[in-house]
């Protein structure tokens, strides 16, 4: 942003999103505080229509929020179903099923009170059709979505296990987005995996197979709201934006 205009233009592009209640922006430091209820994919996505480019900068109170990066585990040298562990010689080598991978997905958490949490949920560059997100019982991907085990119970005592979030469409574009509001802090998922999947057999019993169209991450905690106030990365140099660009490149939504 360079001018009031700028920012006028942001915030009302803001304000046409549903569930915005405030839009403050700081043209000095290049900052823009919203609250409200909308995804912040949606957030990002209305500044970006602009035409700038905007980094979300944490999501709601400190030990609130967590992420999840998406990504397929389809290929092996080797072939077959199992995976390469990260941890080992072949991992390194052309053709490893860890260096084929690829981004293809993004989960936000935040959680919004003592037994609600927000799971703001993008994926693209996977088939049209109906995918179904689950938490798993285990942050295993050594084999991919196959060493995630049965969706998470979360000692709910229930014939339902708590881990299901639901499903989400993903059009001929090869995009989707949901915005999921579930029963969980978010503590109590931090190091389980995330799966999405096409795949309706095994699903909550844990029989997964891996895929192009499967996803997989594991869940891990992010900054709140401003706790993230890195502008240089130590290990490289580069500023948050030119960090951003190399992400995109790869896949990162």
């Amino acid at each position: 942003m360079t001018c009031d205009g700028c920012v006028k233009d942001v915030s009302d592009a803001l304000y046409k999103l549903g569930g915005i209640t405030k839009v403050e922006a700081d043209l000095e430091r290049q900052l823009v505080s919203v609250e409200g209820t909308a995804a912040p994919s949606a957030i990002v996505s209305a500044i970006e229509a602009t035409g700038r480019d905007a980094i979300l900068r944490g999501s709601g109170a400190s030990n609130s929020a967590a992420v999840c990066i998406l990504e397929t585990y389809h290929r092996n040298e080797k072939g077959g179903d199992a995976l390469v562990p990260a941890s080992a010689p072949e991992a390194d080598t052309e053709g490893s099923g860890i260096n084929d991978r690829e981004v293809r997905g993004l989960a936000r958490m935040v959680q919004v009170s003592p037994t609600i949490t927000l799971v703001d949920l993008t994926v693209r560059g996977v088939k049209p059709g109906t995918y179904s997100a689950s938490i798993r019982e285990y942050g295993d991907l050594k084999l991919g979505a196959t060493s995630t085990g049965p969706v998470w119970a979360g000692g709910s005592g229930t014939t339902q296990p708590r881990g299901i979030l639901g499903t989400v469409q993903v059009g001929k574009d090869g995009r989707g987005a949901v915005f999921f509001d579930h029963p969980f802090q978010v503590w109590e998922v931090i190091g389980h995996a995330m799966v999405v999947s096409s795949q309706q057999e095994g699903v909550t019993e844990g029989n997964l197979r891996n895929d192009e169209n499967t996803v997989v991450g594991v869940i891990a905690r992010s900054a709140g709201m401003w706790d993230n106030d890195k502008t240089v990365c130590s290990c490289t140099g580069k500023t948050l934006w030119e960090e951003r660009k190399d992400e995109v490149k790869k896949g990162m939504i």
